[in-house]
């Protein structure tokens, strides 16, 4: 059974979730804009744009997305950009708020993770010449997950540095080692969601790409 149908959310609702956070990231690029605050512009910006990608894979190259795999997108982007944003009585969440830091890599690293499992997968179904056994299949998404998540940490502190540099505002930021170390440990939480659940919630994705493998190969 998929997430969504054991939480019985509507198909209808969960685009209508979607369509809020998107229309809510592009009030924050004006929100960022109007204050000049570059770091709100630059994540909101990023974030909203990437809100359209399950409409990219799903009309340019035939990967279906459906309600639940876009909401999950949107929602990890959404609060992303929002954890950027000084709101009333909260503060800036990525500051202000402990576990919004971790939220957010947990969620992160689950798309990281998703996007790993169903291409290995796909190949696997799609070659002969691949094996890949449940057990490899756990470690791989675990590997490439938390190798994705290093190569991002380093992206992290170079992006940080050149926002400094030119007066941007803060764009991605990091706390110290501690905070890097806590970073690597919820996106390793987010791959393992991914290693035992993501089966069932991606095999509409793995089948489609399967499929386009084959076609590569005619």
């Amino acid at each position: 059974m998929k997430l969504r149908d054991a939480l019985h959310i509507s198909a209808k609702r969960q685009r209508q979730a979607s369509r809020v956070m998107q229309a809510l990231l592009g009030l924050m690029v004006v929100v960022g804009l109007v204050s000049r605050n570059g770091g709100v512009v630059v994540n909101a910006l990023v974030a909203f744009a990437v809100t359209f990608l399950p409409g990219v894979l799903e009309h340019d190259y035939d990967i279906p997305m459906d309600a639940g795999l876009t909401l999950w997108l949107t929602l990890a982007v959404f609060l992303h950009g929002l954890g950027t944003v000084a709101l009333p009585f909260v503060g800036t969440p990525y500051a202000d708020v402990w576990w919004w830091d971790h939220l957010t890599h947990a969620l992160s690293a689950s798309i990281v993770a998703a996007v790993g499992y169903a291409t290995a997968r796909a190949f696997d179904l799609h070659s002969e010449a691949v094996s890949l056994p449940s057990r490899f299949m756990f470690v791989f998404i675990l590997t490439f997950t938390i190798a994705f998540g290093v190569f991002w940490e380093v992206i992290e502190f170079l992006i940080s540095l050149a926002a400094a540099a030119f007066g941007v505002g803060t764009v991605l930021t990091q706390y110290g080692l501690g905070d890097t170390m806590m970073d690597l440990l919820f996106n390793t939480l987010g791959a393992v969601v991914v290693a035992v659940w993501g089966g069932g919630q991606l095999s509409g994705v793995v089948t489609a790409l399967t499929t386009r493998f084959d076609r590569s190969r005619v």
